[in-house]
């Protein structure tokens, strides 16, 4: 090879980390009492890394509960490693065990590899590592040391130049032909870990390190590349070792130049980007390829940063509650780790859902809850498990049903708790007072409907969110007025027959905000370079695009009209519309005020993303017939009869008083409160109008 530059840069290496689920814990200590038993003996295991990590991530060598299946295979993405076990019966035969042997055995292997052709046909085995542990099953502490042997051969490995990223070495057709040319490469589905690389004008194709003959021919510079876990800009990872010692041992005699690319294949929100990928000028001094195995390097550090084993107390964590918390979670930690660092789950588990309705929107809403490790939901119904429930409303069973029914949000929320014992569900049966529904003069109907108001206020004031599930119109007055008065958040969702509606409701502004920039009932909306924004305490609520007030929706209706009738689907459509709607809402810098857009068509396909998550919009309204769905938006109504500042004023003042007259009386109360009968007033007068100037004009 050429001799390099007169002040050649030492290249260094980033060495692996070892990062352990529990699940391999809980494995492990099944396999130790069922099948290992006082046998020591070593056994084959697997882990994988990752070229795609966020920057600042260390290099991992990472081990999950299936770390023992024989046929094993790697995530997607990642890149397979075999690795030996040691798992000692005692502690003392943990801290006796010959290291030094340990560890060349493997290397011996690796060189074996390298040697016979082996890491040509699989070049996976580059990576071989070792884990020696002790597990104290009485306790539940694991001790455990990784070594990942990297052969110390050839010596006096330089750079002539500092490292480059590929966007500098490298066209975007280039980067662009390299990224499909080694999808191509991976079409068996496993991730190749080490490859070669050709330069043809604007191409870039990759190849199989077995058919180096064939693919470079009697080219004397060439490139070889290697999925690069290491995060560094000045530094290729770890797996580089073994790769170089395999070029010096097997073509160390025919290469000039030799380059390095350190793949690094991110991707970021959907976006895939390779352009961190560098680009190393190798110089590797002439050698002579030894018959015996080169010494070698590997153990790993423990968290003070010296050689020595780890240990880790996993004796609450191996409780079977405490396990399914741990894999509940690893789906979000698996987006944040890889697509979405900045994604919270602390405020999503945290976040309080209050769900207000059972039946089948309230069953899939608290599903989908779970799914994104919402840790508190309550659930408010009056009804009781019939036999027409189960099919459609997914925390019911036929059990459910029998001697009259349970109790559905006590039902439903024992159900939560059997899926995952982690989950604080509550199930409140509660009827709610509507307003066209009226209470009587009664003094226990009155008592009893007061109650049920202060115990839906309790139940406000005690959550973050509010989800309006109900079956009814009428239903969800109430809710809306008591959480526009208190600031809470509200996800409304209703069905049709092949439709649903998905909205959030405005939410007030504090009111500091509202002494600098206005009163919270302001109409005129912002702009932004895609068109309208509405501001989030402007956005109107689920009774703001009417102008009458809501009143008993089941008088004289039959049977088909008081149910809910809708294609099985829609609920959970809607339903899963609603929990990624409000979870989009939790990781929007403005939380419940973020603004919505209002543009037409489809421009939100290309509008910029305002969440994390992507957009944030108003309302989702939904056609299952068409398979469409637009994401319209309104701005707050002065005169709606749930959220204008008439009706919390009244409320705010008046209290339960307030909230009996709006029960007991028809809906003419909340319209002449508000201004909608004046309205329908004017309205009809202009129509009058209209009409005779018309006939002026015949």
């Amino acid at each position: 090879m050429s001799e390099g530059n007169a002040s050649p840069i030492p290249l260094q290496f980033a060495p692996f980390g070892s990062a352990l689920d529990a699940g391999f814990w809980h494995k492990l200590t099944q396999n130790k009492l069922e099948v290992y038993r006082l046998d020591d003996r070593p056994r084959p295991i697997h882990g994988f890394y990752y070229n795609g990590d966020a920057p600042g991530l260390p290099c991992r060598m990472s081990l999950e509960f299936n770390a023992f299946d024989e046929n094993y295979k790697s995530p997607p993405r990642c890149c397979l490693s075999y690795g030996t076990l040691h798992n000692m019966n005692t502690m003392e035969a943990f801290k006796e065990s010959d290291k030094k042997a340990l560890i060349d055995a493997v290397a011996q292997q690796i060189w074996s590899d390298i040697t016979s052709g082996a890491a040509l046909q699989n070049p996976s085995l580059l990576t071989r590592f070792l884990l020696l542990t002790f597990a104290d099953l009485k306790k539940y502490y694991y001790y455990y040391w990784f070594a990942f042997p990297a052969l110390c051969y050839p010596d006096n490995i330089t750079m002539p130049t500092e490292p480059v990223t590929i966007t500098t070495a490298f066209s975007e057709k280039q980067i662009s032909s390299l990224q499909q040319s080694y999808d191509s490469l991976c079409e068996g589905g496993q991730q190749v870990a080490f490859f070669l690389v050709k330069r043809e004008g604007d191409e870039l194709t990759v190849g199989n390190l077995r058919d180096w003959d064939a693919f470079f021919g009697s080219q004397r510079k060439v490139t070889v590349g290697f999925c690069d876990p290491c995060t560094l800009d000045k530094h290729p990872g770890w797996p580089l070792r073994n790769l170089l010692a395999l070029i010096a041992y097997k073509w160390s005699e025919r290469i000039d130049e030799l380059e390095i690319l350190c793949f690094r294949d991110r991707v970021r929100e959907g976006v895939r980007d390779s352009s961190h990928s560098l680009l190393l000028q190798v110089h590797m001094p002439a050698v002579q390829s030894p018959t015996e195995c080169p010494k070698c390097v590997g153990w790993e550090k423990n968290q003070k940063g010296k050689l020595g084993p780890r240990m880790v107390n996993l004796s609450a964590s191996m409780d079977p509650t405490r396990l399914a918390e741990s894999a509940v979670d690893l789906n979000l930690k698996l987006m944040r780790w890889r697509l979405l660092p900045s994604l919270d789950l602390d405020r999503i588990s945290s976040f309080r859902c209050l769900l207000l309705g059972s039946g089948t929107l309230g069953c899939n809403v608290a599903r989908c809850l779970l799914g994104w490790g919402v840790r508190t939901i309550t659930l408010v119904d009056n009804a009781k498990v019939s036999y027409s429930n189960p099919v459609r409303q997914s925390l019911f069973e036929f059990e459910d049903c029998l001697q009259g029914g349970k109790s559905k949000s006590e039902a439903a929320a024992e159900k939560l708790k059997r899926i995952f014992p982690g989950v604080n569900a509550t199930g409140v049966t509660l009827s709610i007072p509507m307003p066209g529904h009226p209470v009587g003069e009664s003094v226990e109907a009155v008592s009893q409907t007061r109650q049920d108001v202060q115990r839906l206020e309790e139940l406000l004031d005690s959550h973050d969110a509010v989800f309006l599930l109900m079956d009814t119109r009428e239903s969800r007055w109430l809710p809306t007025v008591m959480a526009a008065s208190r600031g809470k958040l509200v996800i409304n969702a209703a069905l049709g027959f092949d439709t649903y509606m998905v909205c959030r409701h405005g939410l007030k502004r504090p009111l500091s905000d509202q002494a600098e920039g206005g009163s919270d009932t302001d109409t005129a909306p912002m702009h932004s370079t895609m068109g309208r924004v509405i501001p989030g305490h402007m956005l109107g609520c689920y009774f703001c695009n009417d102008v009458v007030a809501p009143g008993n929706s089941t008088r004289d209706r039959t049977l088909d009209q008081q149910c809910t009738v809708t294609r099985p689907g829609i609920s959970m459509v809607a339903a899963a519309m609603a929990v990624e709607l409000l979870v989009s809402i939790l990781q929007h810098p403005d939380g419940g005020h973020a603004s919505a857009d209002t543009t037409v068509k489809d421009d939100h396909f290309s509008a910029d993303y305002t969440s994390p998550l992507g957009l944030v919009p108003h309302q989702l309204r939904g056609f299952l017939s068409r398979f469409h769905t637009v994401l319209p938006a309104s701005i707050r109504f002065n005169r709606c009869t749930a959220c204008s500042e008439l009706v919390l004023q009244k409320y705010e003042s008046d209290g339960f008083e307030f909230l009996l007259e709006a029960f007991n009386s028809p809906s003419s109360y909340l319209e002449n409160l508000t201004g909608l009968t004046q309205l329908h007033l004017e309205t009809q007068e202009a129509e009058i109008w209209e009409l005779s100037d018309d006939e002026d004009m015949m």
